[in-house]
């Protein structure tokens, strides 16, 4: 328990459980809307404020940290990914950011091998024809897509995540390549078989599931001439990034056979994803639901919460990117 209530600022709706702490031991300035602020309502909402507590749909950018209050030392992400907000500036600033790892690392993998499963399978198409009422009936050769027991699957970006999706592709004996910034030691590999390259990855990738972060470097890495490497019909997964992957690009291979199918939980200008997705249909997509479990959702609440803790209790907080 912090002795003096320190004022943190929630940019959006919390989960319950992890309002009610938040309250217990803060002073807690709560987004009860839950719409999200514009960056002028949110400097305003942070006047007298010690920490923000902010998520992926908060562009925390370098104007807006100019702006803060000196009051304002922390920014605790609701998140893993924290490329919304300008960690050069804030650490210029002298303003901690942290971030929520580990927690939702088994919900996102989850959600992975569900898009997987969704595209290669047709799930998408299915749903819609029953739920329509327009499923003619049964025959040898109606909606038969692709299997995924014993594919190669190709992991971009082999961190928690991706290796918890590679353990749960083993189940369906796939073959699992992978790419990553460095080598894992082999017992993290598990039998993985590492490409020195993301065009050596892509050759082999049957499937390939996108786990990278989003840097500059890592930016539409999904383009038209990477998606060349792949097999042709290869499926693309991707539940990391939306700005990882080139929208019209990808289109284009949906309609050329290229791809045979993709599977996306991320986009770039979410919710408004590009509008031929959706008149694709060999495409299964998801409403950003990577880390949308009760449970996780909870924990990584707690987590955001237990940085702002330590910090205010003259810690380092557990979970510090900046």
């Amino acid at each position: 328990m912090i002795s003096a209530r320190k004022v943190v600022v929630a940019t959006r709706k919390l989960p319950d459980a992890a309002e009610q702490v938040l309250k217990s031991e803060f002073a807690a300035r709560l987004n009860k809307s839950d719409r999200a602020y514009t960056a002028n309502e949110l400097i305003d909402l942070a006047a007298g404020a010690d920490a923000l507590l902010v998520t992926v749909t908060d562009r925390i950018d370098a104007n807006l940290i100019e702006a803060l209050p000196s009051s304002l030392r922390i920014i605790a992400n609701f998140g893993v990914g924290y490329e919304h907000i300008d960690i050069d500036t804030a650490r210029s600033r002298g303003v901690i950011v942290t971030n929520t790892p580990d927690v939702l690392t088994e919900a996102t993998a989850e959600i992975a091998v569900l898009l997987m499963l969704g595209a290669a399978r047709r799930a998408g198409e299915g749903h819609m024809l029953v739920m329509q009422g327009a499923w003619p009936g049964w025959s040898p050769t109606f909606m038969m897509g692709h299997g995924v027991t014993g594919k190669k699957l190709g992991i971009l970006g082999m961190g928690r995540i991706g290796q918890a999706v590679a353990h749960r592709a083993r189940g369906f004996d796939m073959e699992i390549h992978y790419h990553n910034r460095k080598r894992l030691p082999p017992d993290r590999e598990q039998g993985a078989r590492y490409h020195d390259s993301t065009d050596s990855l892509f050759a082999v990738s049957t499937f390939l599931s996108i786990h990278a972060t989003s840097t500059p470097q890592t930016k539409a890495i999904v383009n038209a001439r990477t998606i060349d490497l792949l097999p042709k019909g290869a499926i693309l997964i991707n539940t990391a990034r939306g700005d990882l992957v080139d929208d019209a690009a990808v289109i284009a291979a949906l309609k050329n056979g290229q791809l045979a199918a993709a599977g996306f939980d991320v986009f770039a200008g979410e919710p408004n994803p590009h509008p031929d997705y959706r008149r694709a249909p060999n495409v299964f997509l998801l409403p950003h639901l990577g880390s949308a479990t009760i449970e996780t959702r909870n924990n990584m609440g707690f987590l955001a919460i237990e940085n702002l803790r330590a910090f205010f209790a003259g810690k380092e907080p557990p979970n510090r990117v900046a």
